[in-house]
């Protein structure tokens, strides 16, 4: 079809398809865009009163823009700074292709400012919390022995190689007995090597020794209670419980773990670019966050322990 007789919706879903198999976006990014995408076009609908096609798009005036983040901020379900931020980059990406492969540029987008976002720093847990979250599941009155090493592995897989929740479920019965690297797949299927500590491996061998289940190679590494796969949503929800007898605050998440693996290297003297690798950041901005962190906990220090503090 030629590009002039693209729909409002054939656009969104040459964009998403695009997203999908040339930049390999995960699922759940697919799905969050698609959503943007898909209000943003039911909200030219009403205003404009009809369907819209690629030169409507192109047309598109800073004042739609801004109404539209209006009505999102203001609706059943408003959206914060942060969600009105992202929703704009999404439009803007939206439009970014339509221009690049369609020929349809938006000029009056450049016109529309988002929100200002206050920046948050990542709320990793100290070493001894860190130690506490990985050995707590052995005293867990209500787990099952093999459920215990199961979580004691799958917490200290996520702090001893800096994983993302999903990046650690994704492995296979393949995966183990662990080499001394573990080849990781992670956002946008930009894959990276994570060395594989003793105390790592170590874990999942005495979770293995546990499991009552036979698992061919390609089956999850981690099951559940029943048999299947081990869901991300357990995985939260264990770290709920264990962070309430440990007496730990809210932030202490499994994403904390990944947190604090890339915060204690900082502290004990690693290069932010080695970290940058290892955690699988593509810009150095995003891996830079964690100096501010490491500042901000010698400035706590320093105003807890000295005496004209």
């Amino acid at each position: 079809m030629a590009h002039s007789k693209l729909t409002g919706s054939e656009a969104l879903s040459a964009w998403l398809e695009h997203l999908a198999h040339e930049r390999r976006l995960s699922p759940r990014t697919l799905e969050a865009y698609g959503h943007v995408g898909r209000l943003y076009l039911a909200f030219l609908e009403r205003h404009r009163g009809g369907l819209q096609n690629l030169s409507d798009l192109g047309a598109i005036t800073a004042a739609e823009v801004r109404a539209h983040l209006a009505e999102r901020r203001s609706g059943d379900r408003p959206l914060g700074a942060r969600s009105i931020s992202q929703t704009l980059s999404a439009i803007r990406a939206f439009h970014g292709f339509l221009d690049r492969r369609c020929a349809t540029p938006a000029p009056q987008l450049a016109l529309v400012r988002g929100p200002r976002v206050k920046a948050t720093l990542p709320r990793p847990v100290t070493e001894d919390q860190a130690r506490g979250l990985l050995h707590e599941p052995d005293a867990d009155p209500d787990a099952r022995p093999w459920e215990a090493a199961r979580d004691r592995a799958v917490l200290t897989l996520l702090y001893g190689c800096g994983l993302r929740i999903s990046e650690g479920l994704v492995l296979t019965r393949a995966d183990a007995p662990m080499a001394e690297t573990l080849r990781v797949t992670g956002k946008g299927g930009k894959t990276r090597l994570a060395p594989v500590l003793p105390a790592v491996r170590d874990a999942v061998e005495a979770y293995l020794a546990l499991l009552p289940f036979p698992l061919a190679p390609s089956d999850a590494l981690f099951r559940a209670r029943r048999g299947g796969p081990l869901s991300p949503r357990h995985v939260q929800a264990t770290v709920q419980r264990l962070r309430g007898r440990l007496g730990l605050p809210a932030s202490a998440t499994p994403h904390a773990l990944r947190h604090s693996f890339a915060s204690h290297l900082l502290g004990a003297g690693a290069d932010l670019r080695s970290i940058q690798e290892l955690l699988g950041h593509a810009s150095l901005s995003t891996t830079q966050k964690y100096t501010a962190v490491d500042s901000a906990r010698l400035l706590d220090a320093y105003s807890a322990a000295h005496p004209r503090a």
